[in-house]
């Protein structure tokens, strides 16, 4: 295990390094499957794109992208992200992705999400962290739920996909509001 930044049960997180960006990690964004719930998917990924990703985005103070790696193997499996970090108000965006779908189903993002978002409660002392997913993702609504994450509204129709438009669900986390979820 190397560069652990948060550490879980079965799973750690920690900074995603150059060497991640090879041809696996690349294919989890040009496969149809892994971005069925994502705005991913709709031009190809190419090493240079993700070069750019990784300088412009990875490595910004505005987004905290990690690595979600398993312990027992040191596999990076998915990412996890609080994006668009806004200091003023106190806010940021939860953003998931489990590129390796033998980890889907195995409570992997659950508990990548508990970490970061505990994460950003005590340390990067935001107010509220929020996330957005299709009506359809019943995993993110799933995580969003055991988090104690409340919908806020819907946005009709947003987010063209597979050649449909589809609704989208917003969902909303305050800090005292995971207090006291996590002391029960």
């Amino acid at each position: 295990m190397h560069n652990q930044f948060l550490i879980g049960e079965k799973i750690y997180l920690r900074a995603i390094e150059v060497a991640d960006l090879n041809a696996t990690y690349r294919e989890w964004f040009n496969d149809e499957e892994v971005c069925r719930y994502n705005s991913h998917h709709r031009f190809p990924n190419y090493d240079e794109n993700m070069k750019e990703y990784y300088e412009s985005t990875i490595k910004s103070r505005n987004n905290l992208v990690l690595a979600i790696c398993d312990k027992e193997t040191d596999m990076h499996v998915g990412n996890i992200a609080l994006e668009n970090i806004d200091t003023l108000n106190r806010s940021a965006e939860l953003a998931i992705i489990i590129g390796d779908k033998e980890y889907w189903g195995k409570g992997v993002g659950k508990e990548a999400a508990r970490l970061l978002v505990t994460h950003g409660f005590k340390e990067l002392n935001l107010h509220r962290i929020y996330c957005g997913t299709l009506e359809d993702n019943i995993g993110m609504q799933k995580v969003a739920e055991a988090l104690g994450f409340t919908e806020e509204g819907r946005s009709r129709e947003s987010l063209y996909k597979d050649g449909v438009f589809c609704n989208s669900i917003n969902l909303g986390l305050l800090h005292d509001e995971f207090q006291t979820q996590e002391k029960k």
